[in-house]
């Protein structure tokens, strides 16, 4: 089976003061948020297919599984360059990488991936990613 190779794509987050946990750090939460924050973007910027006008198609995705590997804390001020990319997708769904780099130090802060699932969003239901959808997403 051939494996393909997909894009990766860089959007930067700075840190913000509601991030910040009681040990003065980003919250283990809010690099869910930056992953998601970034795809969000990387939808509209990089695939041409943004998030609305999925949406409007009647398209969700969902995240099913979520792994993050939390290797360096960030603070109040720094700057999240968050790469993510496809590292598979076929028609139950794709996989998504990511690795968040602290800018200041240039040291990846976490890594990890998203499994997400398509649904139907008038259902709720999961549904086949279509071949048109895995082309639009094969950059």
């Amino acid at each position: 089976m051939e494996k393909n190779q997909y894009s990766i794509f860089e959007s930067e987050i700075t840190v913000r003061p509601d991030d910040i946990d009681m040990f003065n750090h980003v919250h283990n939460s809010k690099y869910f948020d930056y992953v998601l924050a970034a795809r969000y973007e990387q939808m509209d910027r990089f695939y041409k297919m943004p998030m609305e006008d999925f949406m409007k198609a009647g398209y969700g995705w969902v995240v099913r599984t979520a792994y993050v590997d939390f290797k360096r804390p960030m603070i109040l001020g720094d700057t999240a360059l968050v790469r993510t990319g496809i590292l598979t997708i076929n028609e139950k769904g794709c996989r998504v990488q990511f690795e968040i780099e602290n800018k200041r130090t240039k040291k990846i802060a976490s890594d990890g991936w998203f499994d997400y699932v398509m649904i139907d969003i008038a259902s709720g239901k999961g549904m086949k990613v279509t071949e048109e959808m895995i082309h639009t997403y094969s950059v």
